[in-house]
C-alpha cells in the first residue's frame, strides 16, 4: 500500500477546491508511478500529474492533480475530508 492517508489541513482543501488537487503521505520508498497507479485503481479517477517533497523529518508528500473530468471535491467527500 503506497497511499497512507490524505491530509486534510486548510491548505490541503484549498489545495483541492482551486487546482484540483489533492495531498497525500505516501511511504518513503513510493515512486510517482506506483502513486499514479494506486490512486487511479482506488478511486477510478485519472490523475494529471504527480508531485513529491520528502520534508525534513522524513514523510513524504504527494501532490496529485486530477485531470480537469475529475474533481477533487469529489474524493475529498468520499474521504470526508469536508
Amino acid at each position: 500500500m503506497v497511499l497512507e492517508y490524505p491530509i486534510a489541513t486548510e491548505k490541503a482543501l484549498n489545495m483541492t477546491e482551486r487546482n484540483n488537487t489533492i495531498i497525500y503521505v505516501v511511504t518513503n520508498n513510493s515512486t510517482k508511478t506506483s502513486i499514479k497507479k494506486e490512486f487511479e485503481d482506488t478511486f477510478k479517477v485519472k490523475v494529471q500529474k504527480v508531485n513529491t517533497v520528502l520534508e525534513p523529518n522524513n514523510v513524504k508528500r504527494a501532490y496529485i492533480t486530477l485531470k480537469k473530468e475529475y474533481l477533487a471535491s469529489e474524493i475529498a467527500k468520499k474521504l470526508k475530508l469536508v
